[in-house]
Order: C-alpha cells, then structure tokens, then sequence
C-alpha cells in the first residue's frame, strides 16, 4: 500500500511539472493526491483497531429536510445530549444557537406528565434570560411568584423575594413541567443543526476509555449507533448511564404526595406557601390560573398505600387539620376526587469521575431535596457555566485534552450548585418535626428569625431563591438561626436545663450541614480559586 502511494505521488508530481512547468497548478494537484493517500490509510488503520461495541453498523445521524433520523457514512455531530427533559432541551438549543451541530436522543418525546419540576426560582428565571430561553414561559398560563409565606402553629410570616434591583419580569414561576418542556423541546428543535429524536439509549459506546457516542434503540425498535466527539448525560434522576461516569449515593428520605386543588384562593396571592405541620413540610403553589399543586411530604421508605385507600385516610386524618383554613375545602376535595400521585424525594450529591469523551450534567449528575425547588436553578446554571468553557472551542474531537479542560466545570459550577444543594436538604431536616427537644427548639427559632424580617428574612431568601448564591453566607445564617435559638432559652433567665438544650441545639445544627458540606466538598465549595481547575485555560488550537 505504502509503495503504490509512494508510486502515484511521484507519477502525479512528475505530470504536474510537465503540465505547468513547476507552476502553482502542479503543487496544488500533488498536494490533493497526497492527501486522498494519507486519507485511505487513516481509513484501514481505524478499520483494524475496531471499537469495544459492535460496530457493523456504523451509522452516523444527520438531519435530513423532513427532520428525520438519516444515516450516512462519515458525517458526525459535535454533541450527543441523552435526554431532553429541562437540562437537555436547554443545553441543546444553547449549543446549537453556538453553531454546534446536536443529537439529542429522548426516550419519549410525548408530553411529561410529573408533580415535581413545576417551580422555577427567580434564579433560575435570569439563566433563562441569560440563554436565551425566557419566552419558555410564556403561552403555557405560568403563573408569577413573588416570595414565600410560612405557617406554624396558626402563626405565619410573609418572605417576599429581593426583587427591587431586578427587571419587572423576574419572578418566580408555577406551571405544568410538560408544557414547559415542550416549549423548551420545540425551540431547541426549531434551530437547523438540532436533531430530536425518540430513542432509549441503552450503553455508551467506548473505545480505550474514551466514550465514543452512544448505542440505542429508535421508536420502531431498530438498534443503531452514533457517535460524536462529545456525549453529555443528561437523562434525569433514573438514569441508567451515570454509574459508569459518576459514584452515584442516592439517598431517599421521603416521598411527595401530589393533589391538584382547583379553583382554591391560597391566603397570599403570587406567594409559595409552606406549612411547617407535623411530620414533615407541606408545599402549595399555584401552577395554573386555575389549579394549586400540594406536595405533601412523606418521611421514612415507603408510603400509605393509595389502592387501599390508606393514603386518603392519612391525608384526610393527619394532613388536613393542620392545612390553613382557606385551602381545607379544596385540599379535602382533591383527596375525594381520588387523583394522587408519589413520588421519591432523591438527594444525591455530585461526584462525578471525569470520562475522556462524556460529561454528566442535570439530575444525573446531582440532586437535592425538592422542598425548595431549586432544580432547575442548577441545572440552567451548570448550562450557562458549560456554554462559556465550550465557546472557545472550535474542535473537541482530542478527547483527553477535552475532559482535562472540562473537569473545570465540576468545580465553576459548586458555588451555586452546592449553596441551593445544602440549603435544600439542611433545611428540610430543620424543617421536619421531631420529638428531640433540641430540634423543636431549632425549628421554633428558624421560624422566629425568619419573621424578624429585614437582613434575617431577605439574606435566607435570596439565597433559597438562587439571586445570591453564596455558600459563606448560608453557612453564616444558618448558625445565626441556631445561636437565635439558644439565645431564646437562655433569656432572661438561664437554667441549667436550658443551657443543655442550647448545647445540643448548636451540635445539632452542625450535625445537620456538616455532613452536607463535607459531601459537596469544602474546597470546591468555599475555596474554588485554590483548586487547580479552575485555572484551567482553553485547549491551544493546533
């Protein structure tokens, strides 16, 4: 093979002189030859090597003028993207508006039907704005949230978010998480160089420890491949892929239980409402102009049994006396009407293992307790941090030097990621009620501090909310909230008792965001600049 490029490139070069007299002509066209040679090597070397899966059938995708799944030898996306739930859809309409050209592979393109992905925090409203994406939320009868108010014992206390320095539009916002995802779907689909297609993706396909793309199984039950030089996981909170990229420790703590009140008028209009009511928490939100979403939380492993009727027993006997008067007829309605739906409540932090060729991100990279609703806060925001590490880059087809380059992502994202993770599961834990004395002294004082109003009720807000992000400021306020409580037991006058009480209210708080701190990493999370990826720069060009 070697001697007969050797032949014709000295057979062409000796024809080209003799044409054009060593001109430009004769340069040009031994150039070509040399390269068409180069080419057919390259091409029987990869042959040889082969792939670690099956590859009979190498099928590349490519957009065809009806936006179906074409095939075609040699043509490859830039990006692969699992998934097209939020984080899936808004990652390949932000890539794709860069000129990259996306796969996105979802498992059922038909309209989600969830109780949980229906609040999207201020926070996460300006990332929307930031891609691009904000009239996502608009035509779909989202409704406009303005803060949160908080009951207790007949008591309650408005929180309204720190919106003064911001443009009127930014709020928080209610809505059916299908229609938002469709929205999302369609305008990533919208964009030339995104291609949506229906598929289960069951392995990543991998070459010498480099994921290469992806194998899955199309609508009509083909098996195909595809491959580009980046696949990004992002395939939800059951994901089948993330073991092999990630150390995954889900922990379930509770179930939610949603009901759909109707036509229920919730004491604070525009406000979340969240009921600190004994087990654990009760949300309420509106997500339609007509309807109200209850998420009524469930500690422990398992729930009552719906089929039996024991969930409606329990939600009627335990829940309901404790729901605020104005929302009881319809909460009692809902629970007749007999539609309720669970689901686990997953907390996982993010310990990814950086892959040459993959990147996990959304809820299969990381999940915290929904209490909050900061989901989607994160997700947009790890998208906005991947969109300004990627747009440097013209070519990712040098695997290595590319996942060396992105395991700066996992460390840009943590200030915000890890403040709305620790929040969320500190604060459901503060949150849930307990018999220990210590911790019904906790959870009077975060309920006290938050209704003092002012820095105590605006600085927790705006961190819940995603405007201020920041893990010192967390951390300070939450042992303001323990020290306030200790503060309470021990005026006017301390007893030996009490000041027990206070002791293991401090040492409870610090078992309670210690360990939610140590999981998220110290580092990382309080001192990024002295990891060394955040340093990392741009790949040269070559």
């Amino acid at each position: 093979m070697r001697l007969t490029i050797f032949f014709f490139y000295f057979w062409f070069s000796f024809l080209a002189e003799e044409m054009a007299d060593s001109s430009v002509f004769g340069w040009i066209l031994c150039s070509v030859i040399t390269l068409v040679a180069l080419c057919g090597v390259v091409l029987r070397r990869r042959k040889q090597k082969g792939i670690s899966v099956n590859r009979t059938k190498t099928v590349n995708i490519v957009l065809t003028n009806n936006r179906e799944c074409g095939s075609t030898e040699g043509s490859h996306a830039d990006v692969i993207i699992v998934g097209a739930g939020v984080a899936g859809s808004a990652l390949a309409y932000t890539l794709g508006k860069d000129g990259r050209q996306v796969h996105v592979i979802e498992r059922d393109l038909t309209e989600p039907d969830r109780i949980v992905g229906e609040f999207l925090q201020p926070g996460g409203y300006l990332k929307l704005m930031e891609l691009g994406l904000e009239d996502c939320v608009e035509g779909i009868d989202a409704q406009q949230a303005f803060g949160y108010a908080l009951f207790k014992d007949g008591k309650h206390t408005r929180l309204p978010y720190p919106l003064e320095k911001f443009h009127p539009d930014v709020s928080g916002r209610g809505f059916h998480n299908g229609l938002f995802i469709q929205r999302m779907r369609g305008k990533s689909a919208s964009l030339p160089n995104v291609h949506l297609e229906q598929g289960t993706v069951t392995s990543l396909l991998e070459e010498k420890g480099i994921i290469r793309g992806v194998k899955y199984k199309t609508k009509d039950g083909r098996e195909l491949t595809a491959f580009a030089p980046l696949t990004i996981v992002c395939d939800g909170c059951s994901s089948n892929l993330r073991r092999s990229l990630c150390n995954p420790k889900v922990d379930i703590p509770s179930y939610f239980v949603g009901l759909v009140l109707e036509n229920c008028h919730l004491p604070y209009s525009n406000y979340g409402h969240v009921i600190l009511s004994d087990p654990s928490p009760i949300v309420f939100y509106k997500f339609s102009s007509t309807e109200v979403r209850c998420l009524v939380d469930v500690p422990g492993k398992r729930v009552p049994s719906i089929a039996s009727g024991e969930m409606a027993s329990y939600l009627k006997t335990v829940v309901a006396p404790q729901v605020p008067p104005e929302i009881y007829d319809s909460f009692v309605a809902a629970v007749n009407k007999g539609n309720i739906r669970t689901m686990p409540n997953r907390s996982m932090p993010a310990s990814p293992h950086p892959t040459p060729g993959a990147l996990l991100m959304g809820d299969a990279l990381n999940m915290r307790n929904a209490l909050t609703g900061g989901g989607m806060t994160v997700a947009l925001s790890d998208i906005v941090v991947l969109r300004n590490l990627l747009r440097p880059l013209r070519d990712l087809n040098d695997a290595p030097t590319l996942c060396k380059y992105l395991e700066s992502f996992y460390t840009l994202r943590k200030p915000v990621a890890s403040t709305i993770n620790t929040l969320a599961d500190a604060l459901y834990k503060v949150f849930c009620a307990s018999p220990d004395q210590a911790r019904k002294e906790m959870r009077q004082a975060c309920f006290d501090y938050l209704s003092l109003g002012g820095v105590f009720s605006t600085g927790p807000i705006s961190l819940l909310s995603g405007l201020n992000p920041r893990p010192l400021s967390l951390v300070l306020h939450f042992f303001a909230v323990a020290i306030y409580g200790v503060g309470r037991l021990l005026l006017p006058f301390p007893s030996p008792k009490r000041i027990w009480i206070g002791a293991r209210l401090i040492s409870g708080a610090s078992g309670i965001i210690f360990p939610i701190i140590k999981a998220e990493g110290v580092r990382q999370m309080f001192f990024p600049a002295m990891v060394p990826a955040y340093y990392r720069a741009p790949p040269l060009v070559k």
